[in-house]
């Protein structure tokens, strides 16, 4: 196995791991007006935030055939991945059912309370 491909592998499994809502799920949530409040505004003058933007490309990736997936894809597969786990570390005490914490990281096709 090519060191390409095995790290393609293990960065599909990462990204499997961490984002754990559906395709479906994940559009219906960047729908709602609470996913639409959380997240850095980008740099590029745009009103989405960056963890939105992220979840539609989240979307795509995950409706793709393996052997569709470009560099890019991977690319931001691990960038899912390092966002997801860095804001893990993070989690407030107490519930966080309706926290912008819980909001940005759904955002990004993680929902922690499925863990």
């Amino acid at each position: 196995m090519s060191a390409a491909k095995a790290d393609h592998d293990e960065t599909a499994t990462a990204f499997r791991d961490a984002v754990n809502m559906a395709p479906a799920e994940l559009e219906h949530w960047l729908e709602s007006d609470d996913s639409r409040a959380v997240g850095w505004p980008p740099d590029h003058g745009s009103s989405e935030s960056v963890g939105h933007h992220s979840g539609r490309r989240i979307v795509e990736i995950k409706r793709k055939a393996k052997a569709d997936l470009t560099n890019d894809d991977y690319a931001h597969m691990r960038k899912v991945v390092g966002y997801v786990h860095r804001h893990l570390a993070q989690r407030p005490n107490g519930d966080v059912k309706e926290t912008r914490w819980r909001y940005s990281l759904m955002n990004w096709g993680h929902d922690p309370l499925k863990d």
